[in-house]
């Protein structure tokens, strides 16, 4: 049987004559209902996948009030770390039987609510933020209020629906470990001034230095690009006195050390190089790099089931979900050169 018997596709009563079984247990099978039995559930997805029938999901709307879509809305960027989250968002969807509908934003506030609004529109039934909001903050808020809204970056002060790694304990781990280290100070490449993570790791960055009395150096800012952080490496490394840099993020570290290398400074012997993110290249740059681990996708992951859970039972309490980096020293850190 081919799908070119049927104009307009294949429906569920056709799934149920070839399978030999009722229109209902066919609904039940792909409902994923528990009183189904194997043989027959294998049978009905055979000719489900013979047929190439297509659920119709606006139609299961309807009457579950459910569409079994989750909105999600991201940077428009190819950045590491939000590619890795969308995995996880993905992965931990597909595991919960839910579709992703994602929308991209600009870090403009009228981008964000126009990004927000449309998912609400488009009748998801919770939305993932996984955007810096910025001045948005309230009129998201506003937009999110009834339908259930998990938030992955720090910025929204979305407090109780937050799901996402502690930026403040990434750069104390970084700062600190240079500092055991016996270096004098810590200098810092920053991330763009209007990320929450960048402003984060920045803010904990000063006050760590400040807790233990060193002198806190002018911070650098780049736009996590490994271009940025050549260029930020290019300026670093001319100054003798720099022997310790935090990277606001592994791939601008890559071109702190490209940098440094080329103006002759050795990594870790003459200047120790710390970044943020632990991405797969991490551990095969030269030298291995020295970098703060996040799992990104473990957050979309968990992203996904605090959504839900809020999605099956709206009137649970919801609490943040903060997950912590750990450290993980390699190659490119080690004590100050002596003298």
């Amino acid at each position: 049987m081919s799908t070119h018997q049927f104009e307009r596709g294949p429906a569920m009563r056709d799934v149920a004559a070839a399978a030999g079984v009722s229109a209902q247990t066919v609904s039940r099978v792909l409902n994923e209902h528990p009183n189904v039995q194997e043989s027959t559930r294998r049978r009905v997805l055979a000719v489900v996948d013979e047929l190439g029938y297509r659920r119709n999901y606006t139609a299961r709307a309807l009457v579950t009030g459910r569409s079994k879509t989750i909105g999600v809305l991201t940077l428009a960027t190819n950045n590491y770390s939000r590619s890795s989250l969308s995995l996880g968002v993905e992965l931990g969807a597909r595991e919960a039987g839910y579709t992703v509908n994602s929308v991209t934003s600009s870090l403009s506030a009228q981008s964000v609510i126009d990004a927000v609004s449309r998912l609400v529109s488009q009748g998801v039934d919770g939305i993932i933020i996984a955007a810096p909001l910025q001045e948005a903050v309230e009129t998201v808020e506003k937009i999110t209020a009834r339908i259930p809204t998990v938030n992955t970056d720090g910025s929204s002060g979305m407090g109780d629906r937050m799901v996402g790694v502690d930026q403040d304990m990434a750069a104390v781990l970084a700062t600190r470990h240079l500092l055991e280290l016996g270096h004098k100070t810590v200098w810092h490449v920053a991330g763009p001034a209007d990320w929450s993570d960048a402003s984060s790791r920045l803010q904990s960055w000063r006050r760590t230095l400040q807790e233990a009395g060193r002198e806190v150096p002018p911070e650098l800012h780049g736009d996590w690009s490994p271009e940025s952080g050549y260029r930020n490496g290019l300026i670093l490394g001319r100054m003798p006195e720099v022997t310790a840099i935090l990277v606001a993020s592994d791939e601008m570290a890559f071109g702190v050390i490209r940098a440094l290398s080329e103006l002759g400074r050795r990594i870790p012997e003459d200047v120790s190089v710390v970044g943020i993110d632990d991405i797969d290249l991490a551990e095969f740059s030269n030298p291995p790099l020295t970098t703060i681990r996040q799992s990104f996708e473990d957050t979309g992951r968990r992203a996904v089931q605090r959504l839900v859970a809020q999605i099956t039972n709206p009137e649970a309490v919801s609490s943040q979900d903060i997950l912590k980096p750990t450290l993980i020293v390699r190659a490119s850190t080690a004590p100050p050169p002596a003298g």
